[in-house]
């Protein structure tokens, strides 16, 4: 994975209100949370991002479409962006992924959460 994309996708990441990255299982991922929930992974080692799509019925289109891969390791709601992905599609597809982690918090957490501005 070339340092480039790592350094752009973390920073697409790191621009999220509550957005951390960790390292759950060691060895160089890069593992973006929102409420201590997933919304983004890089791996250590393969290219490309995973990211969660709406539903299962989403991913497969993208992936038929050619937009991603299924998302190893990943329920089948995620699918690998590939590191030549489109500067927008892959911003875009990013912030969807955050915005249904967020969603899906429960009242409590979201409510702690930094507000979501339309720029982030």
């Amino acid at each position: 994975m070339t340092d480039s994309f790592r350094q752009t996708v973390n920073a697409i990441c790191a621009g999220f209100p509550g957005a951390e990255c960790s390292d759950p299982w060691g060895g160089g991922h890069d593992a973006w949370k929102v409420g201590d929930k997933m919304f983004a992974c890089l791996g250590a080692v393969d290219p490309g991002v995973s990211v969660k799509c709406a539903d299962v019925e989403t991913a497969a289109m993208l992936i038929e479409a050619g937009v991603g891969t299924r998302a190893p390791y990943f329920h089948k709601s995620w699918v690998r962006l590939p590191e030549d992905c489109p500067p927008d599609e892959l911003r875009h597809r990013i912030t969807l992924s955050y915005d249904l982690i967020r969603a899906r918090l429960s009242k409590r957490v979201q409510k702690d959460l930094p507000p979501r501005t339309s720029s982030g």
